[in-house]
């Protein structure tokens, strides 16, 4: 059986709580991957995860994941895919024009 990979975007604010998630998502449990994978599989180091790192996943491995506060304000700021510039979009053209372009699905998750 495969892993399965989660790119969970939320606030810069919370902090990630791994049982939280977890139990959002009705899977047992969750770990982080090594940085040397999310750069081979996204195209980014530590830090600069984005939702664009989806365009590189072709064999479709990670699950992006939207925190239920982020899916619900109306701009979405996120990386470009470094540590030093970042983007403001709308929200609903991330999880309704690019997620879908980049043959991707966002799961909202309130956690």
């Amino acid at each position: 059986m495969r892993p399965i990979f989660y790119l969970f975007i939320t606030t810069g604010k919370k902090v990630f709580d791994t049982k939280a998630f977890s139990e959002a998502l009705g899977i047992s449990r969750v770990s982080f991957g090594a940085a040397e994978l999310m750069e081979e599989m996204l195209g980014n180091r530590i830090g600069a995860a984005t939702v664009f790192g989806t365009l590189l996943d072709m064999d479709r491995d990670v699950q992006v994941v939207i925190d239920k506060e982020v899916a619900e304000e109306e701009y979405y700021g996120c990386s470009d895919g470094t540590t030093t510039c970042y983007m403001k979009i709308k929200t609903k053209d991330i999880i309704g024009k690019f997620l879908p372009y980049a043959k991707h699905k966002a799961v909202i998750a309130e956690v």
